[in-house]
């Protein structure tokens, strides 16, 4: 079987991965561009004190989390992963109690949380955080590198005969692929989302790293430069290639769309309208000098940003959460947020270098929960994995070829039909 992967994230990189490890002729469509969601996850695999509302989406970061060991063990190389614990934190006692009811309630479907403690003094764990705070523990939560997750799936991938090629991807009203290769690039300043960018909208959160969906602005189908069904973005005059005539075709039995916050352009030549839009989150890493972070465990306020420590005396710091459309730059206002907020959880990291910043467009569905299933006999979607990507993307990939394959998926993918 042929199968054309278009996009090169977590998802698609998973995806990748099963089909070319079942024997499928598999070639994987990289576009490469600004604001994909994988090279900026902070890479929390917590789900347990998440969507407390909302089973089905519980149930595929749950299985998700579930399903990171057994990768780790195949894939057989450092892709960043450890359990180090989740410490959600908050000044007043009282607020941690909703948490400690849902991880009760949730437990004895999910031992592998590990039995959940009182920590009166969450700052001997991750130092520099404030005195004033509370914490409960919750040990069974994880840390991965999203970008050596990834790339170790398409290594592993391409060492069972998968191809990566790098352009744009479109589809045909039949769904099939033609890659449009770099060379024709949109010209600096150039805008290729007519897009407003409105004050950032946070609004209540349904949790920690999540708000309320809401419509995206403006309207980007048509936008100028930009073939109708490629995958490709930008924004802020940081636009990915166009695609050059009718492109080179690509055979393909069954084509995978992981393309993530762009799978809905992608689709839209096959009379579909995917209620798919990105949702922005800047991000920052920051080093202190000679302390070993690698082994502090995960920082989940009750309001505010989340923190945790890598290896390397690194500290990732994020996310704010902004619908802005295809925008994906670092702001002086999104960092301003993300530090000042950041260091009223842990006065401790105001000496700290600040090394990096990075910025994600993340999928959201803007009904609720992630779009994984057929849309056509020819077209398998997965997306709409919000900021929880890196916790079930490698899942969501495997139920994508499964998929693509005529298989039963290993989870019941019914709450994520795409309604078309």
């Amino acid at each position: 079987m042929r199968v054309v992967v278009i996009g090169s994230g977590i998802v698609g990189a998973a995806a990748a991965y099963y089909l070319s490890g079942r024997g499928a002729d598999v070639t994987v469509v990289s576009g490469g561009y600004l604001g994909e969601a994988t090279q900026a996850g902070a890479g929390i695999v917590c789900p347990w004190v998440d969507h407390p509302k909302d089973d089905n989406w519980y149930r595929l970061t749950r299985e998700g989390a579930r399903h990171y060991p057994g990768l780790v063990e195949a894939l057989g190389e450092d892709i960043g992963y450890a359990r180090v614990g989740a410490l959600v934190v908050a000044e007043d006692p009282v607020d941690l109690e909703p948490v400690r009811r849902l991880l009760h309630r949730r437990y004895p479907d999910a031992p592998e949380m590990g039995e959940v403690t009182d920590v009166t003094t969450p700052w001997e764990l991750f130092p520099p955080l404030s005195d004033r705070l509370s914490a409960i523990l919750v040990p069974g939560a994880a840390r991965v590198d999203g970008c050596s997750v990834r790339d170790a799936l398409l290594r592993a991938a391409q060492r069972q005969g998968a191809e990566v090629r790098a352009g744009a991807a479109r589809l045909s009203p039949e769904g099939r692929v033609s890659v449009h290769v770099r060379g024709d690039e949109i010209p600096p300043g150039a805008v290729r989302w007519r897009q407003e960018e409105p004050e950032p909208v946070n609004g209540d959160a349904a949790s920690w790293r999540q708000a309320a969906p809401l419509p995206p602005t403006g309207t980007p189908a048509g936008a100028p430069g930009m073939p109708p069904g490629t995958a490709g973005a930008g924004g802020g005059g940081q636009a990915g290639p166009r695609g050059a005539g009718d492109g080179v075709p690509l055979e393909a039995d069954v084509v995978v769309v992981a393309a993530g916050a762009w799978s809905g352009e992608v689709c839209r030549p096959l009379g579909v309208e995917l209620p798919v839009f990105p949702r922005r989150g800047q991000i920052l890493h920051a080093t202190l000098e000679g302390v070993d972070t690698a082994w502090w465990p995960i920082v989940l306020p009750r309001m505010g940003p989340y923190l945790l420590g890598f290896p390397g005396s690194r500290v990732v710091v994020g996310a704010t959460v902004e619908d802005v459309g295809f925008a994906p730059r670092v702001t002086v206002g999104g960092l301003d947020e993300v530090l000042r907020a950041g260091l009223r959880v842990a006065p401790g990291l105001y000496g700290a270098t600040l090394a990096e910043t990075r910025v994600g467009l993340r999928p959201v569905n803007a009904p609720g929960p992630p779009l994984i299933g057929r849309l056509t006999d020819r077209v398998v979607v997965a997306t709409g994995l919000s900021a929880f990507g890196l916790t079930a993307g490698p899942l969501t990939g495997m139920i994508a070829s499964a998929l693509a394959l005529g298989e039963t998926p290993p989870l019941d993918i019914t709450p994520y039909q795409p309604h078309i």
